[in-house]
C-alpha cells in the first residue's frame, strides 16, 4: 500500500493497535498491522520484561510504545512528588463516598502499598526513563497523549531515529505539535476510548489536514470510533494516512480485559460509551457504570479531583470492584467498566487479534472496490 505510514514504520498495512497487553502488540505485529504497547503503567523494569517478550513473540515485525506525559496536570512544576505524597491530599470526603459506594455493592475497598518512593501516575520523568529502556529495543514508534510531548522526547526521537507521534483532538492542538516537531499527528476524534476531546472523527481529520498543509507534510493516523476496515477506508478517503485504533482490541481473545468486560462489550450499545472525569480526573470516554453515575450524576457526588489525585482513588477501587466481580458478586457486575469508544456498539464477538486485522484487510479492500466502482460508473 502507498502510505507514508507503511513507509515510516516498514509495515504493509497502516493500521496501528493501541493496547496494553503484549500479546495483542504482537498477534497485530504479526497479522501485518502495527502494535503499540501502552507503557504508562510500567516501571523501567516491567517494562524491560515485556519488550523482551514481545521481541521473542513477534517475528521481527516492527511495533512501537505509547507513554502519557501530560502537558497539564494538578502537579506540574512540582519536583519528586511520589504516590504517598499524593494520597495525603486525597480529602476525607472522596475517600468516604468511595467506600460507602462500593460497600453498596458489597464490596470491600482494599488498599495497595506503595514504595514510599514510588512516583505519581503519570509522572514525566518515570515516562523518560521507560523511554531509555525501549530504545534498547528495536521500537519503530514512540507515542504520547495529553499535550506536546516534552523536548527531550522529541530530541531522543531524532536520535535513534524512531518517529515521534502525538495524539491531538482539536486544531489548536495540531498546530502546536507541528510547531514543536512531532513526525505523526494521530487526530483522535470524541468517539474515541480513554481522555478525548468533543470533535467528531468525521469533522476533525479533515479540519487538521487542511490547518497543517500549509505548515509541513506531516502524516495523519485518524482515530476515534475505527471499529472496520471500511471506516478506516472512509478516514483515509479524507486524507488519512492510516488508523490508530483502540476499543476492538480489547474485544480479543489475547486482551487484558475480564471477561466479564468482554461480556459488557458485547451487550452494550454506543450510547453507552460516556465521557467521564471519575477515573483520571480528565474527561475520558469508557463504559458507562455505576461508577461514572457515582461521579458524574449523583446529586452527593463530591466531585471528581483532578489529575493525577482521581486516579489514587479509582486505582484501589477499580481493583476491588474487579476482584469482587471475578470472585463471583453479581452485584460487582454493575461497576465493572474500562475505557471503550462509541464503537463499542460494533462489537459483537470475541475474536483473536490476528483474525481482526485481517478482517480489516478484507473490509477495506471492499470498499475500495466499492468506490472504484462508483467512479467508474
Amino acid at each position: 500500500m502507498k502510505s507514508p505510514i507503511c513507509d515510516m514504520l516498514g509495515i504493509e498495512f497502516p493500521l496501528l493497535a493501541f493496547s496494553h497487553c503484549r500479546d495483542v502488540v504482537a498477534a497485530v505485529s504479526r497479522a501485518g498491522g502495527f502494535g503499540v504497547l501502552g507503557a504508562t503503567v510500567h516501571t523501567p523494569d516491567t517494562l524491560e520484561r515485556e519488550l523482551k517478550w514481545i521481541d521473542d513473540h513477534v517475528d521481527g515485525k516492527p511495533y512501537g510504545i505509547d507513554v502519557l506525559i501530560p502537558e497539564n496536570i494538578s502537579t506540574s512544576g512540582e519536583k519528586d512528588v511520589t504516590w504517598k505524597s499524593l494520597e495525603a491530599r486525597v480529602p476525607q470526603e472522596h475517600r468516604t463516598y468511595t467506600r460507602e459506594l462500593l460497600k453498596k455493592y458489597d464490596i470491600e475497598l482494599t488498599t495497595t502499598e506503595v514504595a514510599a518512593d514510588q512516583p505519581q501516575p503519570f509522572d514525566g520523568k518515570t515516562a523518560l526513563q521507560l523511554l531509555e529502556v525501549a530504545f534498547n529495543h528495536p521500537i519503530r514508534l514512540i507515542a504520547n497523549a495529553l499535550g506536546v510531548p516534552p523536548k527531550a522526547m522529541i530530541e531522543m526521537g531524532k536520535t535513534y531515529g524512531v518517529p515521534v507521534a502525538a495524539l491531538v483532538g482539536a486544531k489548536e492542538h495540531a498546530l502546536r505539535q507541528v510547531a514543536a516537531g512531532i513526525d505523526i499527528l494521530v487526530v483522535q476524534g470524541t468517539e474515541a476510548g480513554g481522555h478525548c476531546g468533543e470533535v467528531s472523527t468525521m469533522v476533525l481529520v479533515p479540519e487538521l489536514i487542511k490547518a497543517i498543509k500549509p505548515i509541513r507534510d506531516v502524516p495523519v493516523l485518524a482515530a476515534g470510533g475505527i471499529m472496520t476496515g471500511r471506516q478506516m477506508a472512509a478516514c483515509m478517503a479524507m486524507g488519512a494516512a492510516g488508523a490508530w485504533t483502540g476499543s476492538v482490541w480489547l474485544a480479543t481473545v489475547e486482551a487484558e480485559t475480564s471477561e466479564i468486560f468482554r461480556e459488557k462489550m458485547i451487550a452494550a450499545s454506543s450510547r453507552d460509551a460516556v465521557r467521564s472525569k471519575g477515573r483520571t480526573g480528565k474527561p475520558a470516554r469508557q463504559l458507562r457504570s455505576v461508577w461514572t453515575d457515582a461521579w458524574d450524576r449523583a446529586a452527593e457526588s463530591p466531585g471528581a479531583l483532578p489529575m493525577p489525585l482521581q486516579s489514587i482513588i479509582s486505582r484501589d477501587a477499580f481493583n476491588s470492584i474487579d476482584r469482587a466481580a471475578a470472585t463471583g458478586n453479581a452485584k460487582a457486575r454493575d461497576l465493572v467498566s474500562y475505557f471503550v469508544g462509541q464503537g463499542v456498539g460494533l462489537i459483537d464477538s470475541v475474536k483473536s487479534a490476528g483474525a481482526v486485522v485481517q478482517e480489516f484487510k478484507e473490509e477495506f479492500a471492499e470498499a475500495v472496490e466499492h468506490m472504484n466502482a462508483l467512479v467508474a460508473d
